[in-house]
């Protein structure tokens, strides 16, 4: 099967439709799917063939959206590159996968060039702009001069689709590789597992450089029928304005998304009342999040968890109830999770392990990294790194990842035990936990806290809050506050450079 049959399908089930908004444009399901077509037909011309690797490197717009369907369509494969990552990560994913072709934008342009004199293999740059410089093509002059006639390539199940890179948050990025069967896997048992909206209208906000993204995009290509209006880039105002224009009524977004929604002054500024799925993934969502969220908007998120290595989108709370404050609910249908021991034994219900997962939708593996893949795909099962533990109900709950874990005098010290109590304190709008060297523990606990707007806190009052509430041993030593958190492109936490 190929991924590229699924607009296909949806066209000849419901016909000609609006299928995606864009600063106020509308494209139909039928337009998209033909611009995708001469798309095809141009890197075809420039010679890119089944199995080639095609970078797309800008943010969400539609000729992101065409250019997916189009490298599927030919039976080349997806490189989703995250357009914010710096010139030797860029450099070294274009080494990586070999890509020969790199669709973008003129804004990228400086990066895109310095990184092609590091990997020459690129050979045809692709830019969406009016205008592009001399030596580049423009994506609107090759779509011009080509047909709209296309037969979609016939691929395996098994082969190669996309080649999602990891944020390299523990070191080099890995390229995941997902198969056209995969992907279509993990997006049908979201459909089997949630009660989507029929005609629903998705607020679409995560970018598609990242899995998450891809995985909500290829549910909306089965599910059919309904409509993404699409956000550049993450703004709460056009987000609300967003819902009331269009009557939005799902949002699929981060922890991050919803703590920034906290901040905003006017909650009742916006007609939300069309939403009916507020859904949350990629990073652990805060308890004080999740009640402040309800309090101020009426709304309850609904959390779920993935990982890259199985599609993203692998467990959910129930969007009918109950839903279990701090859990990231319960597997996907077709989807196993277990918690097991350092041997692999699997544990009894309360018990913290590790999750492994089990699922139609497991990578392939690492790109050109086997002792990686050996290490983490063991027996059919994806080796998480998550610690947590399953409840007598079924639902899992993560406690930590196995890499941010301090070990403070042989002791196993959760950061998110930690900053979930510097979350209530009243002043405190992000908060993230990490070891640090100390000579006498081996590590000890140091936070990092930014501040609500306006708000001012000493050290020591956060850390005398924190002695109040948590035992010495867990208490940290140290506390530095800072403007801003860093994050990745979905707002996780970059720990490792907090901790470097």
């Amino acid at each position: 099967m190929n991924i590229a049959e699924l607009a296909e399908n949806e066209i000849r089930a419901f016909g000609e439709d609006v299928s995606l908004i864009y600063e106020g444009q509308e494209f139909t399901n039928v337009e998209m799917g033909r611009m995708a077509r001469k798309l095809g037909n141009a890197l075809k011309n420039l010679g890119v063939k089944r199995g080639n690797r095609v970078v797309i490197q800008m943010p969400n717009c539609p000729e992101v959206f065409q250019s997916f369907g189009a490298v599927w369509k030919i039976g080349a494969v997806v490189v989703p590159m995250n357009y914010l990552i710096g010139e030797e990560e860029s450099a070294y994913i274009y080494q990586d996968c070999g890509a020969e072709t790199v669709i973008s934008s003129s804004e990228f342009l400086p990066k895109i060039e310095a990184c092609r004199a590091k990997a020459p293999s690129v050979k045809n740059v692709i830019l969406i702009d009016k205008e592009v410089p001399k030596g580049h093509h423009s994506y609107w002059e090759l779509i011009e001069g080509c047909s709209d006639e296309l037969e979609t390539v016939k691929t395996d199940d098994d082969d190669l689709a996309a080649l999602v890179y990891t944020a390299g948050t523990t070191g080099r990025p890995k390229g995941v590789m997902h198969s056209h069967y995969g992907l279509c896997s993990n997006a049908q048992m979201v459909i089997d597992t949630l009660t989507l909206p029929d005609w629903g209208v998705s607020i679409f906000v995560l970018p598609l450089c990242h899995m998450y993204g891809i995985g909500a995009m290829i549910v909306g290509s089965i599910k059919g029928g309904g409509k993404a209006v699409v956000l550049p880039t993450f703004d709460v105002e056009r987000i609300f304005e967003s819902i009331e224009k269009y009557k939005g009524n799902i949002l699929a977004g981060v922890p991050t998304m919803y703590v920034y929604m906290l901040l905003y002054p006017e909650p009742k500024k916006y007609d939300l009342s069309s939403m009916q799925l507020w859904i949350s993934g990629s990073a652990p969502l805060a308890l004080e999040t999740w009640k402040g969220f309800k309090e101020k908007f009426g709304f309850e998120i609904i959390e779920g968890w993935g990982l890259t290595e199985a599609a993203a989108l692998n467990c959910v709370n129930p969007v009918d109830g109950p839903i279990k404050v701090g859990s990231i609910g319960k597997p996907m249908k077709g989807t196993e999770i277990k918690i097991v021991d350092n041997n692999g034994n699997e544990l009894p219900q309360g018990r913290e392990g590790e999750l492994i997962i089990r699922c139609p939708s497991l990578m392939r593996g690492y790109w050109n990294m086997p002792e990686e893949t050996a290490q983490t795909l063991r027996n059919g099962w994806v080796h998480t790194g998550d610690v947590g533990y399953v409840d007598e109900d079924g639902y899992f709950f993560i406690t930590e990842r196995k890499k941010n874990i301090i070990i403070k005098a042989g002791e196993n010290v959760s950061p998110r035990e930690i900053e979930e109590v510097i979350f209530t304190h009243h002043k405190v709008s992000e908060v993230a936990v990490v070891g640090i060297n100390d000579d006498v523990y081996g590590e000890d606990i140091k936070a990092f806290v930014v501040l609500k707007p306006g708000e001012e806190a000493t050290e020591e009052e956060i850390i005398e809050y924190c002695r109040a509430r948590l035992k010495p041993f867990k208490t940290p030593k140290e506390l530095q506050f800072i403007d801003f958190l860093p994050k990745n492109i979905v707002g996780k936490v970059l720990k490792k450079e907090l901790r470097e």
